[in-house]
């Protein structure tokens, strides 16, 4: 069979949301973990590698997860991989949905809804994104301490869905405990870590240099097509969230050529090494389940 047209894709992709529900596929990964994770990771762009270093790894393909489609971007494995990472446990989701494949809202945060009903209550996310302050360049990393939503889409409209909060306090959607930890962390291992604040388009065309220049005056220091929807979803449920930005590249506009999503997976693979050190280090340091002070709902 042929490789579907774009308009196959959202077709499956709007059969597969009529299919998902949270429950069944929480139910269908945590019948094949041996222990109830904590932790939620979520990697970006050319980062699903930094899944391989867990102990005891046990691997669900999204493929395999009711209601989920294939993962349609390169760089995003479509993947589930659960084990201890210095010891605690944690799920990893290596790869993510976005809205510019044609998925929904509800599906692009199904599996932060997936996590919570697993009964974790910590998201940790990364990304790769495009450097617009200056001194964020390739490689850089940046603690997300704040976003400016321009995708637009919430992923909230709509019927309430258990457990979630109709109006989420988003004053402060990066929990300050966890990104103190972050910049401890990094500090002892020597990893320079920018902090800024994260615009989401919705992509999947780059921005503009105009675009960039507004972007910038609104305060932004890096630019994505991702992570803000998964967040607004992890607040409603209560849930705290720490997000790193690998720089991939320079904004449009502020390199030394065109941009290219090989550019992007290439970056991901290449300076990702560090990014492992740091989220291994937070973990370590993450307080125990029992002590977390949100606790969710």
């Amino acid at each position: 069979m042929g490789a579907s047209s774009p308009v196959q894709r959202v077709s499956l992709a709007m059969s597969a949301l009529e299919r998902f529900d949270p429950a069944k596929a929480a139910d269908r990964i945590s019948s094949v973990l041996p222990r109830a994770p904590e932790i939620l990771l979520v990697l970006g762009s050319g980062l699903s590698h930094l899944a391989d270093d867990l102990e005891a790894p046990i691997e669900v393909p999204f493929a395999e997860v009711p209601g989920f489609p294939e993962v349609g971007v390169a760089g995003h494995a479509g993947r589930y991989v659960a084990g201890l990472m210095h010891g605690r446990p944690v799920l990893i989701q290596a790869g993510r949905f976005h809205m510019y494949e044609g998925h929904p809202p509800e599906l692009v945060v199904g599996t932060v809804r997936v996590g919570h009903r697993l009964g974790i209550r910590t998201l940790l996310l990364t990304n790769a994104a495009g450097g617009i302050h200056p001194l964020l360049e390739p490689g850089s990393l940046m603690l997300i301490d704040d976003h400016i939503d321009f995708i637009r889409r919430s992923p909230l409209a709509g019927p309430v869905e258990p457990n979630e909060e109709r109006f989420p306090d988003m004053s402060a959607p990066y929990d300050p405990a966890l990104q103190e930890l972050a910049s401890r962390a990094a500090l002892e291992l020597g990893i320079p870590l920018a902090r800024g604040v994260y615009a989401a388009t919705a992509g999947p065309s780059y921005e503009t240099r105009a675009e960039v220049r507004a972007l910038e005056r609104c305060g932004a220091a890096a630019v994505g097509m991702s992570t803000v929807p998964e967040v607004i979803a992890a607040r409603a449920l209560g849930m705290r969230c720490l997000a790193i930005s690998l720089i991939s590249n320079r904004a449009a506009g502020l390199g030394r050529g065109p941009l290219s999503h090989d550019e992007v997976v290439s970056m991901g693979r290449s300076a990702g090494a560090e990014l492992a050190l740091l989220l291994g280090r937070i973990v370590q340091g993450l307080p125990d389940p029992g002590a977390d002070r949100t606790g969710g709902r």
